[in-house]
């Protein structure tokens, strides 16, 4: 029949509409910004730095090996290396970023500085309500203001942060038995008893020459 694709698709646009006075699931609009949508776990914006514990500058994961700095498509990260060094999550003395910022400007949201990081220090947030009227500053995040502790991200992305808490508690247990495995050989040499030393040989008297010491005949 001419038109019936037409008239089945008025008639589910009709019966949308008509549900919507009696039912919420019909509603189609959503009266933003009162009322919003679930983001999905998979949803991403912009990056931020994960941190642990109570102190986020204490905290951070990010040692500042700057690989997403060379890595980033757009070059909207910038990263600047501390002078000195502090324990990272497994205890071993690293650099830190003494300055940490990002351009979200010119940002793409393309995960690669996610993909690259080896320290599950930076992951992508799912905050997108980010306008405002300076352009230049407003819009340049510093470290501060990207750092969000663990607990925010395990909040927004539980699967993805389960998984990165599991991984990294398996390193810092392999690097925790390689420590203690290295300080009990160290305590076992260092308790066993000095070996004597050997008596030095006596040297053997050399054989006379032929012709000397000999008794005449």
């Amino acid at each position: 029949m001419l038109g019936e694709g037409l008239l089945k698709g008025l008639a589910e646009t009709a019966k949308n509409f008509a549900g919507s006075f009696v039912s919420k699931e019909r509603l189609i609009t959503v009266q933003y910004p009162e009322e919003r949508h679930p983001l999905p776990e998979a949803s991403r914006n912009f990056p931020f730095l994960v941190y642990d514990g109570a102190d986020w500058e204490a905290g951070l994961r990010c040692v500042a090996c700057q690989i997403c700095e060379k890595e980033c498509p757009p070059k909207c990260i910038y990263i600047e290396k501390s002078k000195d060094k502090k324990p990272d999550y497994v205890g071993k003395m690293q650099i830190y970023p003494a300055r940490f910022d990002i351009d979200i400007s010119v940002c793409m949201s393309c995960q690669i500085c996610v993909e690259v990081c080896p320290f599950e220090a930076i992951k992508m947030d799912t905050e997108f309500e980010l306008a405002t009227d300076d352009r230049f500053g407003g819009l340049l995040q510093d470290r501060k203001q990207l750092a969000k502790s663990n607990e925010y991200y395990h909040a927004i992305h539980p699967t993805e942060a389960s998984e990165v808490d599991a991984r990294l508690a398996e390193e810092k247990a392999k690097v925790e038995e390689k420590a203690r495995a290295a300080a009990a050989a160290a305590a076992a040499k260092a308790a066993a008893p000095a070996a004597p030393a050997a008596p030095a040989a006596t040297p053997s008297p050399a054989a006379p020459k032929e012709g000397e010491g000999s008794q005449p005949q």
